[in-house]
């Protein structure tokens, strides 16, 4: 089966620890995050796979701004046991400025040994903005269900992020579209909309929670796009249903806030608060930069897996 041999690479990355890159080597000798050596990693390790790149004939507004980015792009891989399955994309953190392989790489890898196939996306960073981001999300749903058949893979589709790909998840579950019939580009007459979303301890809402991740005061633009990128500001009820997992520790009132709105709103959401750990965890297996094992937090994956099962992906 086309891309099969991605689950091969796959494996061999996460047995390299290939993208793990250790806290104590991410910044320079200065003091300044080390975003070259970051973004190298990445790109080696995704330059292994067979891409499918989300703008086949070159992405909307893509240049050569940060010659350390590469197109935003789809890594594939099916389900293990060759069925028809769900799709989960997952979308690495990095505060938008660079990429944390362990929440790509590793964590796509569980998910796709759990039974679902699996996209490891890699979008767009600063100097882009959040919008970029977001669309190279909602481009990777209308991909997959463009090449559903191809891909043999249902059209259901799950978004799950960790951190700053966590905020993304978010946005791309509550901005969404049905598809451009008319549109000449036969992949944007397809939906954008996730049918499950997985947030990992995101700062997804800056406007009950503004700093450090916004300033203070904003400007009237700053606020209107605050409000934009909140999640539970921009629920409906099309919205799809969430699951959200966060350490005590990592500051968990943006996941409390955003369950209680999805409460109140009448949405389906699965919240798991765990005492112990840091932001940056992953998988909780000792698997990423932080070197830390929590065999309690580590369950949150399981869960997700099985809830993503019921809801029959």
């Amino acid at each position: 089966m086309a891309y099969e041999q991605n689950r091969t690479v796959l494996t061999q990355l996460v047995s390299e620890k290939g993208v793990i890159r250790n806290i104590s080597k991410h910044r320079n000798p200065d003091g300044t995050l080390d975003v070259a050596g970051n973004m190298k990693l990445w790109n080696d390790a995704i330059a292994r796979f067979q891409q499918i790149r989300l703008w086949e004939h070159g992405t909307p507004g893509f240049d050569n701004r940060d010659p350390l980015q590469i197109e935003p792009s789809i890594v594939f891989i099916p389900a293990p046991d060759g069925q028809k399955r769900g799709t989960v994309i997952v979308a690495h953190g990095g505060g938008f400025t660079w990429r944390t392989g362990c929440e790509g790489i590793n964590v796509a890898d569980f998910f796709n040994r759990a039974g679902f196939a699996v996209a490891i996306l890699t979008y767009r960073l600063e100097p882009y903005t959040r919008r970029d981001a977001i669309a190279d999300m909602q481009r990777a749903v209308r991909t997959l269900r463009y090449r559903q058949e191809k891909l043999g893979i249902t059209d259901m589709i799950a978004v799950m992020g960790f951190s700053a790909g966590g905020m993304l998840a978010g946005n791309c579950a509550t901005h969404f579209d049905s598809g451009n019939p008319a549109a000449s580009d036969p992949i944007e007459r397809y939906s954008c909309r996730p049918d499950a979303c997985v947030v990992g301890y995101g700062a997804f809402s800056p406007t009950a929670f503004p700093r450090p991740f916004s300033p203070s005061p904003l400007t009237a633009a700053e606020s209107a796009e605050a409000q934009y990128l909140s999640v539970e500001n921009n629920l409906t009820p099309e919205t799809p249903p969430f699951f959200i997992w966060q350490t005590n520790s990592d500051d968990p009132r943006h996941s409390l806030n955003l369950a209680w709105q999805l409460q109140c709103a009448d949405i389906p959401f699965e919240l798991h608060c765990f005492p112990g750990g840091a932001h940056g965890l992953a998988l909780a297996d000792g698997n990423n930069d932080l070197d830390m094992k929590l065999p309690h937090v580590m369950h949150w994956a399981e869960l997700c897996a099985e809830w993503l099962s019921e809801l029959g992906f």
